[in-house]
């Protein structure tokens, strides 16, 4: 029988891993009370340790009679424990334990003997454990936990196919299960409170270890410090956060009546949600373990060599709560108490859902987290194996796929920061410049791991009137700077002044990088966990969302990452050294873009099904002006039309990249293609090349013109250009198109939501809305496009009959008045139609493409008239007066003294009603057509 040692007698020391889990195991299966849980356990930790069979016979009472739901019956719930005894040391330790316990077992049960002599002298050994740890010159230095497992070893105690948990006795009623379960949770307060109040020992010397740091005679290095305590801090937020929400959820009042006595039992107590919180931000404690061998050997090395940190390492007090007592520790076991939680929480999971009933809300949140649990624990075990490489669960090995940098929006403030994208996870560090001499180094921010993350982008967001301004500090600054680089460049000054404008505007360029992307990319994980990444340029977001997208499809199973390794690789693992400053380029400037290029963009197909699509145009060079120019959102569609011309003010550009979004239905925004286009000045000249784009299954059509000229200072506001209250034949010509776009899309729009609309085009829309949207179109038409979209279709049918009531020249040319008037004198209808038909044939271009495509326009909406009730009259008496005066408005003179204004607007309105009723209609164009000789395709 073993006997308690006396103090003055040399006590034989084993292990705290050993120790303290052996006593747990010991205390966890009752085996005082139950013969057969104790005789299993103790040949299966035989068995493990000696590389023999287990014997799965039954204990001196023939059967289990244990009814604790914690008991296991095979043996294999001591897996877990076995990581923790893989060293050849701790298994001799074990089995000399194993031998005590069996001792033990073979005595006679004596109900009155209480708690067990063994388990005591091993809850005594434990408890004196930490004591032994104040004379490590006295004692063989132990060797890591976490080194490569011995090869004699036939056992995988963590490999994913050998963890596998018994089925535990359910419990007679899901009433007893619930009580059980409520013992459980509080237990759990119980030692989340204990444990947070060890990591708050372990991080008390923190501060004043660190602040030592800076003196001349400091006890531990600034990246000793941090060697010590890593993750520290984060792993105690993570189990204060659990610990304060679990006591909540515990303490909630019962609901009164019946509600009372069902929360009485735990039935509608809920924690399954903060236990997929913390195991979902165990990922953390990755980072420790992997730290920990060297936090270790940092603790020993110091301990030895310096008296001061001696004295602080071995004397650790914690408070024990409300007695007010205080329990002393040595550093190097406070250290070991992360290790200690981390396999806790899988044997809690375990025991919790076990006594949870399958129709609890919790199930299934403890079922996924007890799995992610187990998987962290797999991919700690094969971390020991290979702490360089991370195999993954699917088989792939962990490789890096991409990284640049991007601006990290958290916390409300804009960062520059590095990301780093691997096969399995998103990692987010920061880049600290190495002086000269050193290397660089990164810290780490954040990581995601990909299984079950999901993605979400805004393609556009609106900067703030102060961001605009500044925005444009920067950009009048690196203007001048530019400028000052280039007289350097031809003067005679020497090399330093050129050196040192060229570090400004490389400054100027990292604060436009951070202030002026717009794009959003969300990012939500499985966890609750959510990070905002902004970027500048579409196409960079696409390729981030696509890689993204498709590594998540591959990835099931999350496998932490040891934080301090990979953040460490990153130095030597990163592909992009340097964000992307274009004044890095200046070798290259003569083969760039420096003035104007124009792109009208045409039209597109081959999308898949119909969408409202736009068409995105980014070049690079320097940020003087706005990088990008859009399109307007075209009407649903699977051919879109846009014909619409795109100007940017180009210095330093070499790439344009054309990316094409489509909205269906109700669905966000996606890109449906994109490409990019190498610009070669040699190429380009003022002649407008057509050439057509595939952007994958999609097909874009545009056209390139460039005009090279200095760049001027950029400007505060960009440019108005007035779409109202302009000859349509200056309008069509600037926007290179014979039928203006504010047409175009006015009617795409009514035909689209409004043509079943009762009075369309006679009933008036709201005069504010109508001026408001006016002047939308007298600025930025893919704003007015966007606004339009969103407006009463009474509004949009008003904006299109206050164009052509407001334009200088009537849309029929007033010289053609008099010939129409006379051509309704012809009583053949027939060849009245011929006749004004042929003086539609002498308008010029615009007025007689836009005319024909309005009539067109009302044509298909007088279908519909029974619904609508516009009769081709009805429109012709809305429309006559706007489309064609008489020549007295304009001062051509009167036309008889027998025409009286009701006369005029008779005829006005004959007019149109003629061209209404006539079916053969020329076709109208909406763009101006091009050589097809010129015509290039791009492949992409």
């Amino acid at each position: 029988m073993y006997t308690k040692t006396s103090k003055k007698k040399k006590v034989k020391k084993y292990s705290l891993q050993t120790v303290f889990w052996t006593n747990t195991w010991l205390k966890l299966h009752h085996l005082t009370d139950c013969a057969f849980c104790g005789d299993v356990m103790v040949n299966t930790l035989r068995a493990t340790f000696t590389g023999s069979r287990v014997r799965r016979g039954t204990g001196s009472n023939g059967a289990c009679h244990c009814s604790s739901a914690l008991a296991g019956h095979d043996g294999s719930r001591v897996f877990p424990l076995l990581f923790f005894f893989s060293h050849p040391l701790h298994k001799e330790e074990a089995l000399r334990v194993c031998d005590r316990a069996a001792a033990f077992r073979a005595q006679p049960a004596s109900p009155e003997r209480g708690r067990s002599r063994a388990t005591m002298d091993v809850d005594q050994e434990a408890a004196g454990h930490p004591e032994s740890r104040r004379v490590p010159e006295t004692e063989a230095v132990e060797e890591d936990v976490f080194q490569e497992e011995a090869a004699s070893c036939s056992v995988s105690p963590l490999h994913p196919e050998t963890l596998e948990f018994p089925d535990t006795p359910t419990l007679c009623s899901p009433k007893e299960m619930l009580e059980r379960r409520l013992v459980l949770l509080k237990g759990l307060v119980e030692t989340e409170e204990v444990y947070l109040r060890e990591l708050e020992a372990l991080l008390m010397p923190m501060k004043v270890l660190r602040a030592s740091a800076g003196t001349s005679q400091p006890a531990l290095s600034c990246q000793q410090v941090r060697a010590v305590f890593y993750q520290v801090p984060e792993i105690r937020d993570m189990h204060q956060s659990f610990y304060s929400a679990l006591k909540a959820r515990l303490a909630e009042p019962p609901s009164p009546g019946e509600a009372a006595e069902v929360n009485f039992t735990g039935f509608d107590l809920m924690v399954g949600d903060l236990f997929l919180r913390m195991v979902n931000q165990i990922g953390l404690y990755g980072g420790f373990i992997g730290n920990y061998e060297e936090a270790v050997d940092v603790v020993r090395k110091c301990t030895h060599a310096d008296p001061r940190f001696r004295t602080l390492a071995e004397s650790m007090m914690s408070g024990n709560g409300a007695n007010q007592t205080r329990t002393k520790y040595t550093l190097e076991a406070l250290l070991y108490k992360p290790l200690d939680r981390v396999t806790k929480t899988t044997l809690m999971l375990h025991d919790l859902l076990k006594t949870t009933p399958e129709g609890h809300g919790d199930y299934a949140s403890l079922q996924e987290a007890l799995r992610l649990s187990r998987s962290f624990l797999s991919g700690v075990n094969e971390r020991s194996q290979s702490k360089r490489e991370v195999m993954l669960r699917h088989g792939a090995r962990r490789r890096l796929m991409r990284d640049g940098f991007v601006v990290d929006a958290g916390e409300g403030e804009r960062r520059l920061h590095h990301l780093f994208l691997y096969t399995d996870l998103l990692l987010c560090t920061r880049n600290k410049q190495a002086t000269r001499g050193k290397q660089d180094q990164y810290r780490f921010c954040w990581y995601l791991p990909l299984a079950g993350l999901k993605l979400r982008w805004v393609a556009d967001q609106e900067l703030s009137p102060d961001a605009r301004l500044r925005l444009h500090a920067i950009r009048t600054k690196m203007h001048l700077l530019r400028q000052q680089l280039q007289q350097h460049a031809n003067g005679s000054r020497g090399l330093s002044a050129a050196a040192r404008s060229r570090k400004k505007v490389e400054q100027m360029e990292l604060m436009l990088l951070t202030h002026s992307p717009v794009y959003k990319l969300e990012l939500h994980s499985p966890s609750g966990k959510s990070h905002t990444l902004l970027l500048s340029s579409l196409y960079e977001l696409e390729e981030w969302r696509e890689l993204i997208e498709k590594l998540t499809e591959d990835n099931i199973e999350t496998v932490p990452p040891d934080l301090l390794t990979l953040t460490g690789a990153c130095v030597k693992l990163r592909m992009t050294q340097q964000p992307p400053l274009h004044s890095t380029r200046a070798a290259e400037d003569h083969k760039s873009l420096c003035g104007t290029l124009s792109v009208a963009v045409h039209s597109a197909c081959g999308l898949q099904r119909p969408a409202s699509a736009y068409v995105c145009l980014e070049v690079d060079g320097y940020g003087f002006y706005d990088k990008q120019a859009k399109t307007h959102s075209s009407v649903q569609s699977r051919n879109p039309l846009w014909d619409q011309e795109l100007c940017l003010q180009v210095d330093g550009a070499q790439d344009l990249r054309v990316i094409c979004v489509g909205r269906s239905d109700s669905e966000d925004e996606s890109v449906l293609g994109k490409a990019s286009v190498k610009l070669d000045p040699t190429t380009l000249s003022k002649r407008c090349s057509r050439r057509t784009v595939h952007l994958g299954q999609v097909e874009v059509t545009l056209s390139l013109k460039y005009r090279p000229h200095p760049i001027e200072p950029p400007s505060a506001t960009a440019p108005q250009s007035p779409v109202f209250c302009v000859p349509i034949e200056a309008l069509a010509e600037k926007e290179g198109v014979l039928v203006p776009h504010v047409v175009r899309c006015c009617v795409e729009e009514v035909e689209r939501r409004g043509m079943d609309e009762v009075g369309l085009y006679r009933v008036s829309g709201d005069s504010s809305d109508i001026g408001g949207l006016k002047n939308a179109f007298n600025g930025d038409l893919r704003d007015a496009v966007a606004r339009m979209r969103r407006a009463d279709v009474h509004v949009v049918s008003g904006v299109l009959k206050l164009f052509f009531r407001e334009l200088p020249e009537p849309l029929m040319p007033t010289e053609m008045f008099q010939s129409l008037a006379r051509a309704l004198d012809i009583q053949d209808m027939d060849l009245r139609l011929v006749s004004m038909l042929s003086v539609l044939q002498s308008c010029p271009q615009p007025n007689r493409h836009t005319f024909l495509y309005l009539l067109r326009h009302l044509q298909r909406v007088s279908e519909r008239q029974d619904v609508n009730r516009m009769s081709l009259m009805n429109l012709a008496t809305v429309f006559g007066p706007s489309l064609l005066r008489t020549p007295s408005v304009v001062g051509h003179g009167l036309l008889g003294p027998t025409m009286n204004i009701s006369q005029e607007v008779a005829v006005q309105v004959q007019v149109v009603f003629c061209y209404l009723q006539c079916n053969n209609l020329p076709e109208a164009r909406t763009s101006l057509p091009h050589d097809a000789d010129a015509e290039e395709t791009t492949r992409l």
